[in-house]
């Protein structure tokens, strides 16, 4: 009994042992079951997002360079790419058929900060515009100091909360107060809410109109001078130098706006290679407009030397006849030297002439525009002086011996205007000027009550028939506003500065007289023994 109680007892504790044992391993199997399923499901997904992750990378390389393109892009604090919606301002023309009133958009854009800041200082002569406000900087710009400026004016602009108004006194020369008034309204869609509030008047004619002599700085004087912007300057003058009308277009002589026209200088420029080019200097234009110009035109003959200059006269009468088939200045790049000299005044002419890649001869100039004045002799162009016809003759010989200086002149020079004259900087200068002229400015801007608002619309959408004129404006409007903000305004130039600077052109200059001069001393002695 003690046995079987034993065996049956031992037999039950076998069968639960048993049982454990087989529970346990159930245990053991699901819990195995349960981590390889884990472990099958995280690899499936690891490999799904693996291949997620290369089709991103994938489609973000493909895809780079369009995005670049198409979009400017910012980042937020996830640092994720977010595209940053550019306005566009395309003319919101809604005239129809003449019988509405062509009135300007209300939604134009009030302000756009560029999202790429400017890693870029301006070229140096932007340090030349304190140089023409400084005269003011003390007093400032009051409304009497202001309204002297006006019997030399064609017409006062007004900026007001971004927006134009003029008040015209006088038409001016074909269409220059147009194309004038039409640039300062594509600075303002460029750089929307960058132009301060300021009242201007501004000179369309070719000479300055405040002269020094008139104003000076003591007892019983007027002080200071009145204020009045222009297209050139004259060291005896106060004028506040800008941008001419001809870089949005000159249409009268069928002269595109710079940008286009620029591009197609640089075109025209690879026709003909700088050593294969016309080895004489090369002048076309209207010698009826000063003197100087017709004295120059002597200097195509002599009857003692080959005077290596071609001169020829521009009759844009008949070339308006012929429908500009010979002033196409991309087409007059063909000789190696080019040949500047002064109208009435400057030469809208210059920025074309320095273009060409041919070594300018820079007959010397009593006026300057904006660009010119921080360009040196020698480097950027040959300097000539006035009224001397031998100059020429030995500029030509001695680039024709020196060959490879006269070239590296010309492309200098060329790659001056190319560079530091595209229009991104044409319009920083000009919002320079304006932001400093408006800081002097100690008066209430006020819109005159004669004063019309003007806008891209009311000055291009009227022009329905096509024409040079519209073909200019369509040409040069800016269409958004800029991405890029305006270059880093240089320090000024210090007095000491400035004199070092003005010293190194005279002696560049000066120099260069020295070598005519010795040339022909020898050159008259060469013909006196002929002779």
């Amino acid at each position: 009994m003690g046995e079987s109680r034993y065996v049956v007892r031992s037999t039950r504790f076998q069968h639960q042992k048993q049982q454990s044992v087989v529970s346990l391993c159930t245990k053991l199997a699901k819990a195995w079951i349960t981590f390889t399923i884990f472990i099958f499901v995280f690899f499936i997904l690891l490999l799904g997002a693996s291949h997620f992750r290369l089709e991103m990378v994938y489609t973000f390389i493909l895809s780079k360079s369009r995005l670049q393109e198409s979009s400017i892009f910012t980042k937020n604090i996830n640092k994720t790419a977010i595209p940053k919606i550019i306005p566009k301002i395309p003319l919101h023309c809604t005239l129809v058929n003449n019988s509405t009133t062509q009135t300007c958009p209300s939604n134009y854009p009030t302000k756009f900060e560029p999202e790429i800041s400017s890693a870029e200082t301006c070229p140096d002569y932007f340090r030349w515009i304190q140089q023409d406000l400084k005269v003011w900087q003390e007093t400032g710009i009051t409304r009497e100091t202001l309204e002297r400026a006006k019997p030399n004016a064609h017409f006062r602009l007004v900026i007001k909360s971004g927006r134009l108004y003029v008040d015209k006194y006088d038409k001016a020369y074909q269409t220059r107060d147009v194309f004038t008034i039409w640039g300062i309204l594509q600075l303002l869609r460029m750089y929307p809410g960058q132009v301060p509030d300021l009242e201007l008047l501004f000179l369309c004619h070719d000479r300055p109109g405040i002269w020094k002599k008139n104003f000076r700085q003591e007892d019983n004087a007027t002080w200071p001078p009145p204020p009045l912007f222009h297209y050139c300057g004259h060291r005896d003058a106060y004028d506040i130098v800008f941008p001419d009308w001809s870089f949005w277009g000159w249409p009268e002589v069928n002269i595109k706006e710079w940008n286009k026209l620029s591009v197609a200088i640089k075109e025209g420029n690879k026709k003909v290679k700088w050593e294969d080019r016309v080895p004489y200097a090369y002048w076309k234009g209207n010698p009826m407009v000063s003197i100087a110009r017709r004295n120059f035109m002597k200097c195509n003959v002599s009857d003692k030397y080959d005077p290596m200059v071609r001169l020829f006269v521009q009759d844009w009468k008949r070339e308006t006849r012929g429908g500009f088939k010979g002033s196409n200045l991309e087409d007059q790049c063909t000789h190696r030297y080019k040949i500047y000299i002064e109208g009435n005044a400057w030469s809208v002419s210059e920025k074309y002439i320095l273009a060409c890649d041919s070594m300018t001869l820079l007959i010397k100039p009593e006026f300057y525009d904006f660009f010119v004045r921080s360009m040196i002799p020698m480097e950027h162009y040959w300097p000539i002086r006035p009224n001397n016809c031998v100059d020429l003759k030995f500029a030509v010989e001695w680039g024709n011996n020196n060959t490879d200086k006269a070239q590296v002149i010309g492309r200098q020079g060329s790659e001056y205007m190319m560079k530091n004259l595209e229009m991104k900087y044409v319009y920083d200068y000009m919002l320079y000027v304006l932001q400093g002229y408006g800081k002097l400015m100690k008066l209430d801007v006020t819109v005159p009550e004669n004063a019309t608002e003007v806008c891209s619309e009311t000055m291009a959408c009227p022009i329905s028939d096509g024409g040079l004129i519209r073909q200019c404006m369509d040409d040069s409007l800016v269409m958004s506003p800029s991405v890029k903000s305006a270059c880093d305004l240089p320090q000024p130039y210090g007095d000491g500065e400035l004199k070092s600077f003005l010293e190194k052109q005279e002696n560049a200059e000066r120099e260069v007289e020295r070598w005519t001069d010795e040339y022909w001393e020898v050159q008259n002695k060469k013909i006196s023994a002929v002779i």
